[in-house]
């Protein structure tokens, strides 16, 4: 598809611009509640009537600008830098890689490929266990977890598995857990970017819906911290769980369908 097709494509779907935005807000009070799920809830919803590359171009800007906003404060990151240093590595490699051996997000296979990854990361995070991963192995382990999490990210525009579960079982503190989620996942926004950007799918034209979609991202993240500090999080976290892993069945099952 021709970047002049794709923009006329994605201004098509004008008629659907609230509706992506209540999406954008959502996934916004998620992330601000429990530091990730605006890409995973925002590919998630929008593939239920655009096309996964669409969803992932929109999903750019807000990403990016939500996710660099987690990885403060500025006194603690380069030392949770420099201990995943070599998963972010790994991110790169796997991306690009993905994107030029794969391609970008398409196609009904990569429905099921996003609603698989849904349902994976929402049985794990349903099943309470704590992962723990010895200090001697993650000079291995963590580009290893990067290239598959890359892989992931080129195929459906998701990048919290397996990233997420190996970041918790490094044992970081919660705040910092918190920020090694933002370093990580900026890192793959812009990755994701540049794959998209070589296949041609993600034309400068598309950046202007992609940053209209920032404000109800930010509108939905302090509404979030808000009410991080009033509800009881893991009732919040279990439903979303829940939530994610009926989507992703019924994304799979559909595109197979």
């Amino acid at each position: 598809m021709t970047s002049s097709s794709f923009s006329n494509e994605l201004a098509g779907l004008a008629g659907h611009g609230f509706a992506a935005a209540a999406v954008f807000l959502l996934a916004g009070v998620i992330k601000g509640v429990i530091g990730l799920g605006l890409p995973t809830v925002s590919m998630g919803l929008l593939a239920l009537w655009m096309r996964p590359v669409q969803a992932a171009a929109l999903l750019i800007v807000p990403s990016l600008v939500t996710n660099v906003w987690q990885t403060g404060p500025r006194a603690s990151f380069l030392p949770v830098l420099r201990r995943i240093g070599g998963m972010q590595a790994g991110i790169v490699a796997g991306t690009l890689g993905g994107a030029w051996w794969l391609g970008v997000p398409a196609g009904a296979w990569a429905s099921v490929a996003l609603g698989v990854a849904l349902v994976a990361y929402a049985l794990w995070g349903l099943t309470g266990r704590q992962l723990k991963v010895a200090p001697a192995h993650e000079r291995w382990l963590g580009p290893l977890v990067g290239i598959a999490t890359g892989l992931v990210t080129a195929v459906t525009g998701v990048f919290v598995v397996p990233a997420v579960p190996y970041l918790q079982a490094l044992g970081f503190q919660r705040d910092a857990l918190i920020q090694a989620m933002g370093i990580s996942f900026t890192t793959s926004t812009v990755v994701l970017a540049i794959g998209l950007a070589g296949n041609g799918g993600y034309p400068l034209a598309v950046l202007g819906g992609s940053a209209l979609m920032l404000v109800p991202a930010i509108a939905g993240m302090v509404l979030g911290t808000w009410l991080r500090q009033r509800l009881p999080v893991p009732v919040f976290r279990r439903c979303f769980l829940v939530g994610l892993g009926l989507l992703g069945a019924y994304m799979a099952v559909r595109a197979m369908g």
